[in-house]
């Protein structure tokens, strides 16, 4: 089985989008394309998980076909690198399951089979998430409640950026934040193997009182896209087969 390159949107988010598009169908529309979309909600420290708002946060990653988690400040970083180390491992075994039924056929699934057989199948989908290249755009939300949350935020996606530099497979990043200072959406970091450089970007984010989240997954489902598009024009060859069901 070739590896593949995991395409991720990873959104960080505190709140209900208030402007443009519904981003579950967004994000469903990405999961069409092959690209999981993952979704970080942050609490204040004296909210509770029954905030209306982030039901939104689960809507967006259960349509994206991700995972979703609501999290308070302090426990972010963990929470960062663990949906995303997630999210590869689900992106992969739907992969797996998707070849084992053209197999097994389609009344049959990885639990029918033998257990040590399944075992080694759990370790193709270990070796596949450590040698698989990984593609991730992040989408953190500057609205005017986050702006406190930032530096938090700027140290999660560092963290995340080192705990995946041993994976053997390579890693690229780009960051987006919404709403941006004239429109919906602002590059804050181009594609990079590292995000060591955003301590630089995100001290001078601005916040604004607007959630585009809509728009903003529509922008980065176009990133992808563009990036293959640089690909093929620069004539680069590769043996990558992108996971995308």
């Amino acid at each position: 089985m070739k590896k593949g390159t995991l395409k991720q949107i990873l959104l960080i988010t505190d709140g209900c989008s208030n402007k443009g598009e519904d981003p579950a169908g967004v994000a469903a529309l990405a999961y069409e394309q092959g690209i999981t979309v993952n979704v970080i909600g942050i609490l204040e420290n004296n909210q509770t998980e029954e905030v209306g708002g982030l039901k939104e946060v689960e809507d967006i990653a259960l349509s994206g076909g991700g995972v979703s988690q609501i999290v308070y400040p302090e426990i972010l970083s963990q929470t960062v690198k663990m949906v995303t180390r997630q999210a590869m491992t689900q992106t992969i075994q739907g992969f797996v399951n998707k070849e084992l039924k053209q197999i097994l056929g389609s009344n049959q699934s990885i639990e029918d089979i033998d257990p040590e057989k399944r075992g080694e199948i759990m370790e193709v989908v270990e070796d596949l998430g450590e040698s698989s290249d990984l593609e991730v755009v992040v989408l953190v939300d500057t609205s005017a409640s986050m702006h406190d949350k930032l530096p938090t935020v700027k140290e999660s996606l560092i963290d995340l950026s080192i705990s995946l530099n041993s994976r053997i497979g390579k890693n690229r990043f780009c960051i987006f934040s919404f709403p941006g200072k004239r429109k919906d959406i602002q590059k804050v970091l181009d594609w990079s193997p590292q995000l060591n450089s955003i301590s630089e970007v995100f001290p001078k984010l601005t916040s604004g009182g607007i959630t585009p989240t809509g728009p903003a997954l529509r922008e980065a489902i176009y990133q992808f896209g563009k990036k293959s598009l640089l690909r093929s024009l620069r004539n680069e060859s590769t043996d990558v087969e992108e996971f995308g069901y």
